[in-house]
């Protein structure tokens, strides 16, 4: 297991952003990802527009997971019409 710090990048429609965290936070889990910690960072103003927003609703999440994991799960929210952006990081680095 490694840590990760995860960020994603929601639209700014609180519907939507709900809708989106529900199916991140099931497909971390169901990828055996622990989350540590889940901060959110709120709305904020997009430094280039992304599928015609210019506002995303941002969340960081600190995890740890097998890194096996990540390509799969980077597959799964590149496909998501409910993530906008999303970032892996390994502080470890």
């Amino acid at each position: 297991m490694r840590n990760y710090e995860f960020t994603v990048i929601f639209d700014a429609n609180e519907e939507k952003m709900k809708e989106g965290l529900a199916f991140v936070v099931a497909q971390l889990e169901k990828a055996g990802c622990q989350i540590s910690k889940q901060e959110d960072l709120g709305v904020k103003t997009l430094a280039y527009q992304i599928n015609k927003q210019d506002k995303g609703h941002y969340v960081y999440f600190e995890l740890s997971c097998d890194p096996s994991s990540i390509q799969p799960l980077n597959r799964i929210f590149q496909l998501s019409t409910l993530v906008l952006k999303f970032l892996f990081v390994n502080p470890e680095k």
